[in-house]
């Protein structure tokens, strides 16, 4: 599940992925869109959300504003335990906007024109 929100996140135009601070994450030009962790056998992820942080935060359990400053700008984490069902579908919709809220205008212009 890790390694397909991860491959979802890079198929997006400009992707790469990126290890500082010793943690996998994916930047679009120079600027992170999408935080992928795992702690031992915890998995979290953390997005941008503009749109959706709100609606984030209140109806899910596993959502909470991202640490570091991060929540005030809009970021969001979701933590799992082992064995905890993760709606992979919904992070893929979070990754896809953390990446529009992200990228230059022009890729997300380019992506609109492909789909």
């Amino acid at each position: 599940m890790r390694n397909q929100l991860l491959r979802a996140a890079l198929a997006y135009p400009g992707a790469w992925e990126d290890h500082p601070w010793g943690e996998t994450v994916v930047k679009v030009g120079k600027k992170v869109f999408v935080f992928l962790g795992m702690s031992g056998k915890s998995f979290g992820m953390s997005c941008k959300l503009p749109d959706s942080f709100d609606a984030a935060l209140s109806m899910f359990s596993f959502a909470a504003e991202t640490g570091y400053g991060l929540g005030k700008a809009g970021w969001v984490t979701a933590t799992f335990d082992a064995g905890e069902p993760v709606p992979v579908e919904l992070m893929l919709s979070w990754i896809d906007e953390s990446y529009r809220a992200i990228a230059p205008k022009k890729l997300v212009k380019d992506l609109a024109e492909k789909s």
